[in-house]
């Protein structure tokens, strides 16, 4: 029997909103320890919205689209950043150069 997967949909706006906003942190590494440690800030400090199938997830994924769900993604995104930056867990110094 296909049990219905559960996903949090946040999570994939969290990825896309690291990936437009990485770029304009120039000092930050960027390796994957520092990445996913920037994911898992956000997604701990934002609220979880679960969805199952398809449908659920366009309705979810068209209220995350708006300003104001999009704003607060992008800023707990960025606070991330700047906090993984100031204490890097792959061994850079902080404010050291971004890795390729």
């Amino acid at each position: 029997m296909n049990k219905p997967a559960i996903r949090n949909a946040i999570e994939d706006h969290v990825v896309e909103a690291y990936d437009q906003l990485v770029v304009h942190f120039k000092d930050f590494c960027g390796c994957e320890t520092c990445r996913l440690d920037v994911l898992v800030f956000a997604l701990n400090r934002l609220p979880p919205r679960y969805v199952i199938g398809r449908e659920g997830a366009v309705v979810t994924d068209v209220n995350l689209d708006k300003d104001q769900s999009r704003a607060a993604i992008e800023v707990t995104v960025m606070e991330g950043i700047r906090k993984v930056n100031l204490a890097p867990r792959c061994g850079r110094k902080s404010g050291g150069v971004r890795q390729p």
